[in-house]
């Protein structure tokens, strides 16, 4: 026998590559026992308990990782784990067999990416007796030789691979189709000519750039980005000087609420004619939106009727923007353009609409300030500052958003 044979064997190396196995057995288990973990707070909903757009956001804050191995820890999850329709009904996880050995702690992240890679292109009707193949060869070989055994087993079952998709384009025209579906929500659909599309795509790219803050890395995908981008660019025109009048006013939406709902952020507002909206949703309008806020009595009757301009007057506007130079949460560089006044206490909870009670924040993060347990307040040196919930800084230190540019006189 060699030397490197006997070293090999020795009962010293034989007893540490045995706890290797046991620590990395573990972590494997760990990591599956996690991302059905991730899969359980999306189903339950990820932006109700913590104020998040999605698991992969929530985990990139609480794991102190990069956006992408987030998106792949939450990816790999829903491929292993059982999941839900938006209307509650079940969706069979696509490699229920695979993610009862991860969870086992018998396979890497790149055998279960293989596996299920495999399976993605498998038919139904094959994939139980394909997957079982791969799984029983994975306690034997490496994922190299199971993704060898994947590709002959699509060859037998897929030798055409999947059918191709049409991509014909559309002839352009300019129709636009905007609809309210019973569910309350609208639809959009429509055809442009080359310039107007160019010109339109151009707006939404500008106002669909990433935004990163203290929250986290922004994680919304690409449709997100766009659909956040025309809600902006809808405030944008509505806020124009030089939009057109209707009826001898500018153009504008009534939100009609109870003062009870509107103090507790329970229940629900009626949005213009037949849109509803939820209290909360309201609170977050009735700070600095382009609204008119009826707040109606126990019986209905108007208690306050909102200025069709922001509640917030233009010269306390300037004001504003002079000292937050944009939206003030940590991290965020949207201009003040793209920012809404927030109070700092809800005027409908007796908070005054002057500079010490107002914040400047752009609507995603004023939306986020309204549901995820961050709070801001006015610091002793008159600028803003945030305080992070308990789960992503237990101290809750108060934090500063230092993009923006100060005033070139500013000491």
């Amino acid at each position: 026998m060699s030397d490197n044979a006997t070293v090999c064997s020795s009962p010293e190396a034989l007893a540490l590559a045995d706890r290797v196995g046991e620590f990395l057995a573990c972590m494997r288990s760990a990591e599956a026992g996690l991302g059905a973990l991730l899969v359980e707070i999306e189903q339950r909903g990820v932006m109700e308990l913590f104020g998040y757009r999605s698991v992969a956001r929530l985990l990139e804050q609480l794991a102190d990782i990069p956006k992408a191995a987030a998106e792949r820890v939450v990816k790999r999850a829903r491929t292993l784990n059982p999941g839900r329709n938006l209307d509650g009904s079940p969706i069979p996880a696509l490699a229920p067999a695979t993610g009862a050995a991860a969870l086992a702690g018998q396979l890497s992240n790149p055998m279960i990416d293989v596996i299920t890679g495999v399976l993605a292109d498998v038919p139904c009707e094959h994939r139980e007796s394909a997957e079982t193949h791969l799984v029983s060869f994975a306690a034997e070989a490496g994922h190299k030789q199971v993704a060898a055994l994947g590709a002959r087993i699509l060859a037998h079952v897929a030798p055409d691979g999947q059918e191709p998709v049409d991509t014909e384009p559309v002839a352009p025209t300019r129709e636009l189709f905007l609809r309210r579906k019973r569910s309350g929500f609208w639809e959009l659909s429509g055809r442009f000519d080359d310039e107007t599309g160019t010109r339109a795509s151009a707006l939404l790219d500008a106002l669909a750039e990433r935004r990163n803050g203290d929250d986290g890395p922004d994680l919304r995908t690409l449709p997100q980005r766009y659909g956040d981008a025309f809600s902006d660019a809808v405030d944008l025109a509505l806020n124009s000087p030089d939009l057109p009048m209707q009826a001898g006013e500018r153009a504008h939406v009534m939100v009609a609420v109870s003062l009870d709902d509107l103090k507790t952020g329970v229940g629900t507002a009626t949005l213009g004619d037949t849109g509803t909206l939820s209290a909360a949703e309201a609170r977050v309008h009735a700070c600095d939106a382009m609204i008119i806020p009826a707040v109606l009595g126990a019986k209905s009757e108007p208690l306050n009727l909102g200025r069709l301009r922001r509640l917030i007057s233009a010269g306390l506007r300037r004001a504003l923007f002079l000292r937050d130079r944009g939206c003030a949460f940590p991290g965020c560089h949207r201009p003040p353009r793209h920012c809404q006044g927030h109070h700092i206490q809800h005027w409908a909870d007796g908070g005054p609409t002057n500079l010490n009670n107002l914040v400047l924040m752009c609507a995603h993060h004023h939306r986020l300030l309204h549901r995820s347990g961050w709070e801001v307040r006015i610091a002793t040196d008159g600028l803003p500052e945030f305080l992070p919930p308990e789960f992503i800084d237990r101290r809750r230190k108060p934090r500063r958003n230092n993009l923006h540019e100060p005033l070139p006189f500013a000491a």
